[in-house]
């Protein structure tokens, strides 16, 4: 495998780069599998240690103004654009996201801390006309330690921009890394080590087993978020309920349905879905648009098109600029999804790609082509299953009412797209389409200060505006007699 370029990283626990532990994890460039470097797999107890730090201090923390803590969230946010050459590098080489769309996830992580500072005047209570004996009112107060467990798929972006919140209302965090791309996290943590008070920002890398669990059932963190699958979201969910009470918002998966009217212009529907499936990311987004439900009249040209369109993606090095999709994020990753490519084999058309792309520097890697299936069953494995992959299915529908039962016909409800041309249509079935994020001629739309959440087996919790701030506080009532 080679030297390993970024060599021995550390965690960040009570304000000290922790880089000695008994056990580590080696992370592999996905493009090649050459070993980049390795860091501390966390224990149970690594996470008691930065509990009872943070703990302590929270108390100085949240004491602050929340103008104190808005500059030093600044600082850091600034801290970061000025390392954003350096961490989108290593974020190519250790997750397998191409270098060229990288940029924007870190354009993100700075700007929700200049965001949620700008809120932070908006964490306020109210107050109740009640007797004239008396005031009644309420304040919103932190949890005290926050728990965040973040993805691989974008794991700069999730790890600062998920600290954002809760740090601005006033909480101190305890952060786990993914253990299949963790390495640009380290610079985040050396760039907190800097900027904020020991103990504020606890940054650990680690397996599910025992940190993520650890986080999950510590009784000094009473308060968590975690995104990624639904069954690791199942899990956190009972280990967190065996301990304490716990408030536990979950941002999970998603089979998300573009729906194509026959009065949409097709072509820019299809390049929508197309967008929307986040190849530079290789498919491997809760919000990709995996599930095209076209009209029958549109049907030909729809599959006609999305084979057409998925055979220009460039392949190549996540590092190249001139990449278009670089290679899935593991093993593992690559492993499930050969599986239900496998079963989609069976139940559908395959209209594109489904194997290893042709060509020698495809040969190590974790390397799938574009995939596209049509003829796709509703009731089929690969209509109802995320793939977390870069493959799509083609549906067929004839009347709106089957487009809303396809749309529908998943444990999933992140996000769903609409296109064509009759609003009212387009309003009307909105309203009838099971997803908490719903966009009508456009796709993967984010706003920052638009709340962003699913239902069902997506999750509980909305982020990216207001909503999420308040969430990382408790509201106290207060009566006072006169």
């Amino acid at each position: 495998m080679g030297d390993r370029p970024y060599g021995d990283r550390a965690m960040l626990i009570d304000g000290e780069l922790v880089s000695n532990a008994d056990n580590w994890i080696t992370s592999l460039n996905p493009s090649t599998e050459d070993e980049l470097g390795r860091v501390p797999a966390a224990s149970a107890e690594d996470v008691a240690r930065a509990a009872e730090a943070a703990a302590r201090a929270q108390r100085e923390w949240g004491a602050m103004t929340s103008r104190e803590r808005g500059e030093r969230l600044k600082a850091l946010a600034n801290a970061i654009r000025k390392r954003k050459d350096e961490i989108i590098a290593l974020e190519a080489a250790d997750s397998g996201n191409t270098i060229a769309n990288l940029g924007n996830d870190l354009f993100k992580s700075s700007n929700h801390y200049d965001y949620f500072s700008g809120l932070a005047n908006e964490i306020k209570g109210d107050t109740i006309s009640g007797l004239s004996s008396g005031l009644h009112l309420t304040e919103r107060r932190p949890f005290g330690v926050v728990g965040r467990i973040v993805p691989f798929n974008h794991p700069f972006m999730f790890a600062a921009a998920n600290m954002a919140a809760p740090l601005v209302a006033g909480n101190s965090v305890i952060l786990k890394t993914p253990e299949t791309s963790p390495l640009s996290a380290t610079i985040l943590a050396e760039l907190c080590q800097e900027i904020l008070p020991a103990g504020v920002v606890n940054i650990l890398s680690g397996f599910g087993f025992p940190a993520g669990d650890a986080i999950a059932r510590h009784p000094l963190i009473k308060r968590i978020g975690f995104t990624g699958s639904v069954s690791t979201g199942l899990a956190i969910q009972r280990a967190a309920a065996e301990t304490c009470v716990k408030v536990v918002t979950l941002e999970l998966g998603g089979k998300n349905g573009l729906i194509i009217f026959p009065d949409a212009d097709v072509e820019k529907a299809v390049d929508a879905a197309i967008a929307g499936m986040n190849f530079a990311w290789a498919g491997q987004s809760c919000g990709s648009t995996s599930r095209i439900l076209a009209h029958s009249s549109v049907y030909a040209t729809v599959c006609t098109l999305v084979r057409e369109k998925l055979a220009a993606i460039r392949l190549g090095d996540a590092g190249d600029v001139e990449s278009q999709m670089g290679p899935v994020n593991s093993a593992a990753q690559l492993e499930r999804i050969n599986r239900l490519i496998s079963i989609g084999k069976q139940e559908a058309n395959l209209l594109i790609g489904g194997d290893r792309p042709a060509g020698a520097e495809f040969k190590r890697g974790y390397w799938i082509a574009p995939t596209a299936f049509a003829d796709v069953s509703p009731e089929s494995a690969i209509a109802r299953e995320e793939v977390f992959g870069p493959v799509m299915t083609i549906l067929k529908w004839d009347t709106v009412e089957q487009a809303i039962r396809i749309s529908n016909n998943t444990e999933y409800g992140l996000t769903a797209a609409l296109f064509g041309s009759d609003i009212n249509t387009l309003i009307r079935t909105a309203r009838r389409v099971d997803a908490g994020v719903i966009n009508i001629n456009g796709s993967k739309m984010h706003y920052v200060g638009a709340p962003f959440g699913g239902l069902k087996n997506s999750g509980i919790g909305e982020e990216e505006s207001l909503s999420e701030l308040l969430s990382y506080t408790q509201s106290t009532t207060v009566h006072i007699t006169l």
